[in-house]
């Protein structure tokens, strides 16, 4: 017994030692990448796959581990780097069957020349890998393959469409509905036709609010081939294309939307044979599965442990204690988002664009568009099912019946969508697709079935946009930049927590805490650097935002005058513990920071220039999601004008120089200007190379 288990470590020893890859022989002379003042890199490449080669070139060269976590990820291995974390994204993994669904769904999804695209950059990534042993957090990761690189996208694009939640609901016994998310990604896209500027320019915003870390945090990055693709703009770890920017000839910008794209199911169990559910009066046996999750143990062993995951005819399958489960999502149906990002990218005009949107291989994000051509365009966009009216589907549906098994999806020609509207913008703030432009000028959610499950909603920011723009006349770039930095919230709050408590309490009942009554009531509702009344209004948001987490409560309610002078109690004991005194500025108490470097950062929740923030240390909060890469365009005769800013830098890399260069800027909202103009960045260019040169 102990000779077969010192073998079996051996073994394993060895596997975890084994040597990676051979690399692919790929003709790098073809590609350049060229590296601005910024870091930020321009890959040119002679066809579109050696442009994507070089991207995973110069992005492993700047955040290579992040990359890595998502393709541990993708493959099911992040529990033999992450132990017990990294084995629950794993187990998601095989409950989705994502390496599967890859498998079966690669070759009939993308065209030949899109493979060649996926295939260059698994290349990238793999000669990275084998050039650099030393970094690599697990040697059998590599090679990656394209259609591995394909189940990375489904596993992200499932995730952003709540499959991992509904895990979560599901095991917590949370059900019958599916929680918000803990976090809302909330972002800004705006877009100005021509008729309502001075120059005559289309102008557009680019502005997700996503992590400022992690796998979801933007890189920025402009690619360019002989064979059409010059685009520059944002993408994720991991991603071989741009997800949001612009080409030569027009930009787009997504943002998160909350249509109802998952439904959840509770089967309805044999009694006798726990492995039976009934449907339509007849019984189907579960599909059962064991997996071999390897967890990572004391730095040096990994072990094997068994999980079972189940489908049934609904979906991925969980049984529980409180009932066995089961969830359908287009996101694990349709796989060919790459591919349409791909060729959103190289589209020379609208039409061409429209076209790649209405693959409808994108499961959600709102996107707002414009070009040169004098259009802008809005759309909700959404891989929604055709249900079954009268049922509740936001609720858990009872899974007896093949009437709520759908099948099919609405059409793309079926989502809310405008074109150039008279007002002459489009905007999205994550909120109402009804409310895209203005009031008096925009969809009526009476024109939708009712199951699509689009938001009715204003926020903050929509209500705050529509102060600040114009009804009608022209606006200049001056002013299009003061809209999208603006800071401050609408006259009439939006939140879903109702804190007009806190606005109205009278001094001379609570005068422990006039300073702080009188503060919040003479507040202008600025978000900036040295405002004391968005430090406290900041601190009391968060105050009970984790006493909602802590108990559950809905955040749609109702704060107390109770309620209200218990949270300045503890905004006042907080700020004197930690700073000496009862009020300080947002400045003082909220922080962007990275390494060594701390600054004062401006912005809260909802506000145009979102900042949601964590605590830190010494009773201060950093910067954790919101603002975070900005890209700015006016569309006109040639080249767009372009400018952009990403939160830190173009490196994740601690001894770059390029690891925080662009904090003070971002701070100080002064943008860089970026070109599509290869002889310009070759000008300019402070390096130029061949990868692995």
């Amino acid at each position: 017994m102990k000779n077969t288990t010192l073998l079996f470590l051996i073994c394993l020893l060895l596997i975890s030692c084994q040597g990676v890859h051979q690399p692919s022989g790929w003709n790098t002379k073809n590609i350049q990448i060229a590296r601005d003042e910024f870091g930020v890199p321009h890959i040119f490449g002679k066809s579109d796959a050696d442009a994507a080669y070089g991207l995973a070139w110069a992005h492993a060269e700047d955040d290579f581990e992040t990359i890595q976590k998502t393709v541990l990820a993708g493959k099911g291995l992040a529990g033999r780097v992450f132990g017990e974390e990294g084995a629950a994204i794993d187990f998601f993994v095989h409950l989705l069957d994502t390496k599967e669904i890859a498998k079966t769904k690669y070759e009939e999804s993308f065209s030949p020349e899109f493979k060649k695209v996926l295939e260059g950059y698994a290349a990238g990534l793999n000669d990275y890998a084998y050039q650099h042993p030393e970094e690599l957090l697990y040697a059998p990761a590599f090679p990656i393959t394209a259609q591995e690189i394909s189940s990375a996208y489904i596993l992200s694009l499932a995730q952003m469409a709540g499959a991992d939640r509904a895990v979560q609901a599901i095991f917590n016994g949370t059900v019958p509905k599916i929680a918000e998310d803990s976090l809302p990604k909330g972002s800004n896209a705006i877009a100005i036709h021509p008729s309502r500027t001075d120059s005559g320019e289309a102008f557009l915003a680019i502005n997700s609010h996503q992590p400022l870390e992690g796998p979801v945090a933007w890189y920025e990055a402009h690619i360019q081939s002989e064979e059409g693709w010059n685009a520059l703009g944002g993408l994720f770890p991991g991603g071989a294309m741009i997800f949001h920017g612009v080409n030569e000839h027009l930009g787009w910008a997504h943002t998160v939307n909350s249509p109802d794209l998952l439904d959840l199911f509770e089967l309805e169990m044999d009694a006798d044979d726990p492995m039976r559910y009934r449907v339509d009066g007849e019984w189907h046996q579960l599909e059962e599965k064991i997996v071999w999750l390897k967890v990572r143990l004391w730095d040096w062993i990994t072990l094997p442990i068994p999980k079972k995951v189940w489908k049934s005819i609904y979906g991925p399958t969980l049984v529980t204690e409180k009932g066995t489960y089961a969830f359908r999502l287009g996101a694990l149906d349709r796989i060919g988002a790459p591919e349409q990002w791909w060729r959103m990218n190289k589209a020379e005009n609208f039409t061409e664009w429209k076209t790649a949107m209405e693959s409808l291989q994108l499961p959600n994000f709102n996107t707002v568009y414009a070009d040169r051509y004098d259009t802008i365009y809005y759309v909700s966009n959404a891989l929604l099912p055709k249900r079954s009216p009268g049922i509740d589907h936001e609720e858990t549906v009872a899974g007896n019946s093949s009437a709520v098994l759908w099948k099919e999806y609405h059409s793309f020609g079926e989502l809310p969508q405008q074109l150039n509207p008279a007002v002459g913008y489009l905007y999205n703030t994550n909120h109402s697709p009804y409310k895209a432009g203005a009031l008096t000028d925009t969809l009526t959610a009476a024109a939708f079935p009712k199951e699509m499950g689009f938001d009715l909603r204003d926020n903050n920011r929509s209500k705050r946009f529509r102060e600040l723009m114009p009804a009608e006349g022209k606006i200049n770039w001056e002013q299009f930049n003061q809209i999208k930095f603006d800071q401050t919230l609408p006259k009439d709050l939006a939140f879903r927590t109702n804190l007009q408590a806190l606005f109205t309490l009278n001094s001379e009942k609570y005068p422990a805490l006039a300073a702080q009554i009188t503060t919040l009531a003479s507040w202008n509702k600025e978000a900036a650097i040295d405002s004391q009344g968005a430090a406290l209004f900041a601190f009391v948001y968060y105050y009970w935002w984790d006493e909602f987490t802590k108990t559950g409560r809905s955040i749609d309610t109702i704060v107390t005058e109770e309620e209200a002078v218990k949270s300045l109690q503890a905004a006042k004991t907080h700020f004197q513990t930690h700073f000496g005194k009862e009020l300080v500025q947002l400045g003082e108490y909220q922080k962007l920071v990275r390494g060594d470097k701390v600054l004062p950062l401006w912005g809260i929740d909802d506000v145009l220039t979102t900042i949601r923030s964590t605590a830190w240390e010494k009773g201060m909060r950093k910067a954790a999601q919101g603002e975070s890469y900005i890209l700015m365009a006016r569309f006109g005769k040639g080249l767009p004008v372009l400018e952009s800013i990403n939160v830190y830098g173009a490196s994740n890399r601690p001894d770059s120089p390029h690891y925080a260069d662009q904090m003070e800027r971002f701070v100080g909202r002064k943008l860089k200007p970026m070109t599509l103009d290869k002889k310009i960045v070759l000008q300019n260019a402070k390096r130029v190379y061949h990868p692995g040169n």
